[in-house]
Formats: C-alpha cells, sequence, structure tokens
C-alpha cells in the first residue's frame, strides 16, 4: 500500500489569504512599492512575499521564513554579500 499523507491543519489563515490577495490587487493597480528601495513592484511572486510578510506583521497564522542553505550563506559572505560581481 502507498503511504498515508499526514494530514495537517491549514498553513495559511484567512487573513494571510486578505493580505495576500490585497497585495495582488495593489500590484495589478500599481500602486505596490517594495519596502527597501520603494520602486514599484511588477513581479507576481514578490508580491505574494509582501503580502505574507505584512500578514506575519499583523499576527495572521503564516509559516515562518525559511532559512537560506548553508552553502549559499557561506559563499555568499565570502564573495562580500552581492549576488551578481560586477568588473570595472
Amino acid at each position: 500500500m502507498a503511504a498515508k499523507k499526514k494530514s495537517g491543519g491549514r498553513k495559511y489563515g484567512k487573513a494571510a489569504n486578505k493580505r495576500v490577495g490585497s497585495a495582488m490587487r495593489r500590484r495589478k493597480k500599481g500602486t505596490l512599492k517594495s519596502g527597501r528601495s520603494g520602486r514599484k513592484v511588477t513581479s507576481r511572486k514578490q508580491a505574494i512575499a509582501i503580502g505574507l510578510s505584512e500578514a506575519r506583521e499583523k499576527g495572521a497564522k503564516v509559516p515562518r521564513k525559511r532559512a537560506a542553505k548553508k552553502g549559499a550563506r557561506k559563499s555568499a559572505a565570502r564573495k562580500g554579500g552581492s549576488k551578481t560581481s560586477r568588473r570595472k
């Protein structure tokens, strides 16, 4: 027999769903801004991430952010933290 999948509760609460929906609407409207630079967000994935982040701040049921993998952290620290290297 196949292994039975463990049934847990909902990962995300209703409030989180509302926040993400709101962020998506703001993205379509063109009013969703990124936190650090204040630039307009056009990416769907970025809009979802912003919505989940807002939901976390408000205390909604949202899983914790996943930590970066060890190898990626070490190499980023070694290179100086930037993702892209610029040549002069």
